[in-house]
């Protein structure tokens, strides 16, 4: 094995520690070690299910590289018929159980439109039974978090489904993999909501593209407060658009945390000022004075 020391992104590292598995660092710092991947399973001595939940938690972490593994076959979506669903029903006891399941799961009685849309799950998208389940349960959850008390419908649930597919997710580990980044995700956005003093609503979608590419640019809880701040001072109050320019700003100079914007400020301080005022400050009083 490599020894050599390694070097890590910032970002990556804070990925790895807030996905919260050892399983999965590990297997990162094997193959960032110049190790084959093929024979990480071995070398560290991950059980089969173990290595392959590490791996899933890589790829959706965005640490994984390798080509996209597709559920989805090519062509146009089959239209099923009624005809279809019953034959199924009748001679495959595995789709009744899950249909059954659904259905208990939704507290309500499929239709013959909806088992048409399950039968996609299983023979067009060949989603298992258990990853449907989780699936629906995902959805449910998704659904509480946004405020809803009602289950979702089968159409809510098929796109979902069909994003799912298209990222390869068709294991109970990719499953699961990828619902701790979705929960991790969530918590860092409900942290940085509450940073930015918003209460008692969602966010818009324009408003949480905004909050998903800060997240995604690796900024500690300071240094974002601290754009907050400089963003109130100048605009009177939150202007995404602006902290997204002082954000984007402070990423091109590469900064990373408050104590690399205050470095920057100091340098940045006219030569004969007191010291005492940064970049944002001087920008607040040349604005006062030209608009007097």
């Amino acid at each position: 094995m490599n020894t050599e020391a390694l070097q890590i992104d910032a970002a990556d590292l804070r990925r790895l520690l807030g996905a919260a598995s050892g399983d999965a660092a590990l297997v990162y710092l094997y193959i960032r070690s110049g190790n084959d991947p093929a024979g990480a399973e071995a070398a560290l001595h991950l059980p089969e299910g173990r290595y392959a939940c590490a791996v899933a938690t890589l790829r959706q972490l965005g640490l994984w590289q390798d080509e996209k593994r597709l559920s989805i076959a090519p062509g146009e979506r089959p239209n099923y018929t009624e005809q279809d669903v019953m034959q199924t029903m009748d001679t495959d006891p595995s789709f009744r159980s899950l249909y059954g399941e659904i259905q208990r799961r939704l507290g309500k009685t499929l239709n013959t439109e909806e088992l048409k849309i399950l039968l996609g799950f299983v023979r067009y998208l060949g989603l298992p039974a258990d990853v449907i389940c989780v699936l629906v349960s995902y959805c449910q959850e998704r659904a509480r978090r946004k405020g809803s008390i009602r289950n979702p419908s089968l159409r809510t649930i098929e796109k979902e489904a069909y994003a799912w597919a298209e990222q390869g997710i068709d294991t109970m580990e990719e499953a699961a993999a990828f619902i701790q980044a979705q929960n991790v995700y969530h918590s860092r956005l409900g942290k940085l909501t509450r940073l930015l003093q918003i209460r008692g609503r969602s966010l818009t979608p324009a408003e949480e593209r905004y909050a998903k590419s800060w997240l995604e640019m690796g900024f500690d809880d300071e240094l974002i407060t601290m754009a907050y701040e400089r963003t109130c001072l100048n605009t009177g109050g939150l202007s995404w658009a602006y902290m997204n320019k002082i954000l984007t700003r402070w990423r091109e100079a590469g900064y990373r945390t408050a104590a690399d914007v205050r470095g920057g400020d100091r340098k940045a301080t006219p030569k004969g000022a007191s010291g005492e005022l940064g970049e944002a400050e001087l920008e607040a009083i040349r604005r006062v004075l030209q608009e007097g």
